[in-house]
């Protein structure tokens, strides 16, 4: 009896051990979360036409031009730069595009942005952007929107296989279109 005791004591104290042995250690959720937006939209319809991957930054009392600088690349999001996947080949703004991931960088200005399509893969931010990797360049349309966009986003809108991808923040929304 003492020994089936001792053991029962034992093998809790080993169990309770154990546990904190293996505990893991998780981060607290990023300020800037990563997100992803797809078109066609509805999540029960996986035969999708693109994707993107990005993470959302917010102003946080900050001006656009501060952290997305008129005339500079930038990694269109925070942390990685916006990743881009095509599931078909499609026209992106005017030009056309095979199906595959491409790293998406942009060029803000006030009248309208440069998306750019790279080959570069897991990029962080834009500091090692590389020219020689493009594979096209498109201009965004720029309008305003009458809200404040607080956190980075990226949605699309569309009808079969032509979709527009809107890209939001502060007052600022840059349009192009994607089409199957």
């Amino acid at each position: 009896m003492i020994k089936t005791i001792f053991s029962i004591a034992i093998f809790t104290i080993a169990l309770i051990s154990s546990t904190n042995t293996f505990a893991q250690k998780f981060p607290k959720v990023d300020v800037s979360p990563m997100d992803a937006s797809s078109y066609p939209v509805n999540w029960r319809n996986s035969d999708k036409l693109v994707k993107v991957v990005y993470s959302r930054p917010q102003l946080k009392g900050r001006t656009l031009d501060k952290l997305a600088p008129n005339d500079k690349v930038w990694r269109t999001g925070a942390n990685e730069a916006a990743e881009i996947t095509f599931y078909k080949d499609v026209t992106f703004g005017d030009r056309d595009v095979k199906a595959g991931t491409y790293t998406l960088f942009t060029i803000p200005t006030d009248t309208e942005w440069t998306i750019i399509l790279s080959t570069q893969k897991n990029v962080w931010g834009s500091y090692f952007y590389d020219k020689t990797e493009d594979v096209v360049r498109v201009f965004g349309k720029v309008s305003k929107s009458k809200d404040v966009i607080e956190s980075f986003s990226v949605v699309f809108e569309g009808e079969e296989n032509a979709a527009t991808m809107h890209l939001g923040w502060g007052n600022t929304v840059v349009s192009v279109p994607v089409k199957g």
